[in-house]
Order: C-alpha cells, then sequence, then structure tokens
C-alpha cells in the first residue's frame, strides 16, 4: 500500500516537474509594426526583449516582420503572443483573436497627433488649416495599414476637401514607413506627406532632417494610437495571470533608455475601448468593414 502510495506520489511529481520545465523552456514571442528603419527598431525591441526576459523570468524573443500586414498576421496565427501595435493594426489584430486585449500604451499615445509635412519648393507654411493649395501636389502616406500615416491624415484631408486622395492629389504614394516618409519629402521625391510626430521629432533631434528643406505646415487634432496587444489565449497556454504579470512589467518599465527608444515617457493601463474611435474612424472611410 506505501508502495502504491509512493509510486502515485513520484508519477504527480513526476508530470508536475514535465509541466513546469516546459513552461519554462517555451519562449514569449513579441513583433512590432515596422514603423521605421528596421535597424532602429532591431536595436529598440532587443533590449525589450531582454527586460522581459528578466522581469518575467522566462525566455522572450523579439521577431521583426515586414510589414504591418505581417504583423497582424503573425499574431492571429500565433507566431507572436504579444506585439506593439499601431491603433489600426491593433484594432485589426484583436479582432482576428478571440478575447484579444490591448493591455498597455504610451503615455502619449492617448493624444497622439499627425504631422502634414511639405518640402520648402511648395512654398507653404504652417497654418490653423490644411491649405486650399494642397490640391494638384504630390502626396505621400507612410504604410498603407498605419494609423498615423494613413488612416488620421486621411481621414482629415477627406473631411477638408471632400475628396479622396486620388481626386485631390496629382501622384499618391506610400512610402511604408515614417523614417522614409520625412526622407522622400526632404528630397524632394514627393512635395507633401503625412507622418507620425513621435518619430519626426526623433528624427529631428539626431540630427536627420534639415529645417531649410521640410517644415510642418499642419497638426492633426490628438488621437488614440499605439499599444502593447496580447493574444486572447496567453492565460489559457501560460497560465492563470500570465497576461497580468505582462502588463504589469510593461508598467513597471521604468528605465529611462528602454522609454526613449520608443520614445514615451511611461507605459499605462489601456483596453480595447480606448480604440473605439479608430475602430470608427476606419470604417467611415472603407479601410475596415
Amino acid at each position: 500500500m506505501i508502495n502504491n502510495i509512493l509510486r502515485s506520489f513520484l508519477v504527480l511529481f513526476f508530470i508536475f516537474f514535465t509541466i513546469t520545465a516546459n513552461a519554462n523552456d517555451r519562449t514569449l514571442i513579441f513583433s512590432a509594426i515596422p514603423d521605421q528603419n528596421q535597424s532602429q527598431l532591431n536595436q529598440r525591441f532587443t533590449k525589450i526583449a531582454t527586460y522581459l526576459s528578466t522581469t518575467l523570468n522566462i525566455p522572450v524573443k523579439y521577431v521583426p516582420v515586414k510589414s504591418y500586414a505581417a504583423a497582424i498576421t503573425a499574431f492571429r496565427n500565433n507566431q507572436v503572443q504579444l506585439a506593439w501595435f499601431g491603433g489600426l493594426s491593433g484594432v485589426r489584430a484583436r479582432s482576428s483573436v478571440v478575447d484579444s486585449e490591448a493591455i498597455a500604451q504610451g503615455k502619449e499615445d492617448t493624444e497622439f497627433v499627425t504631422y502634414f509635412i511639405a518640402h520648402h519648393s511648395t512654398g507653404l507654411k504652417k497654418s490653423a488649416q490644411l491649405p486650399d493649395s494642397f490640391a494638384g501636389k504630390n502626396f505621400t502616406f507612410g504604410s498603407k495599414g498605419s494609423t498615423s500615416g494613413r488612416l488620421m491624415p486621411e481621414f482629415y484631408l477627406r473631411e477638408r476637401f471632400k475628396k479622396s486622395p486620388s481626386e485631390l492629389f496629382n501622384r499618391v504614394g506610400f512610402s511604408g514607413n515614417h523614417s522614409r516618409t520625412i526622407a522622400l519629402v526632404q528630397t524632394g521625391a514627393y512635395q507633401l506627406g503625412a507622418v507620425n510626430y513621435k518619430v519626426w521629432e526623433n528624427e529631428l533631434s539626431n540630427g536627420k532632417i534639415d529645417p531649410e528643406k521640410v517644415s510642418i505646415i499642419w497638426k492633426t487634432p490628438s488621437y488614440p494610437d499605439y499599444q502593447w496587444s496580447v493574444r486572447g489565449d496567453i492565460d489559457t497556454v501560460w497560465g492563470k495571470g500570465f497576461k497580468n504579470k505582462i502588463k504589469n512589467a510593461l508598467l513597471n518599465m521604468k528605465d529611462p533608455a528602454l522609454l526613449e527608444a520608443f520614445p514615451r515617457s511611461a507605459f499605462i493601463s489601456a483596453d480595447n475601448d480606448d480604440y473605439l474611435p479608430i475602430l470608427h474612424t476606419a470604417k467611415k472611410i472603407g479601410l475596415i468593414d
């Protein structure tokens, strides 16, 4: 009888040890929308992976993707369990995985803005509204799936001119990311563009913008943007309470070097309802059915 009890105990211990070991051997994988130069993103998110690995006491790996659509697909297919999305990409990604949630956002992401920028040859100056002389010029958005580089600027263009971008401009492009938008307008390849204000300010502080060649002419009203989102099955796979562990790790990220890489002053709590304005705007201009 004692031998049977001991044998049962050893079996249960072995099962528990195996489950625990497998959990510790698993790697949490995360990604992010490619909104800037990839080398900048690799530098930023490799540091974040190290921070999360140490804080969560598990292996954490950052995996880069080539497009906004690829980030959403990776999230949907469980190739990544956590992602740094823009407002629109986050809405799309969470809708593809039941019970997925936005859990944290930058303090600045509650009131994000887009800058409309112009090459000096246009003669355009900063103004209180988008100027009538926009019509007929060349314009570049960022990525087709970008909140700050496409969704919100297109919404405000349509609201101001009552025309689609293709009707308003002589030529419309999609640069792919905000850094490239700035570069294209600065060189004059495009006369006008729309860019994430955080990327603009970061590039300006790093000496990559020549104010004599390109400048801000208008900024949008504020809107919610970037956020960290987790898959809806995160607790089922990783154990009860794991989602909150990730959230707390992000909210407790205090290292100025890590925050500056985004750049954000802090991360604060977020939820899906914060991004309903993005969903409604996307539906209004036909980017989401």
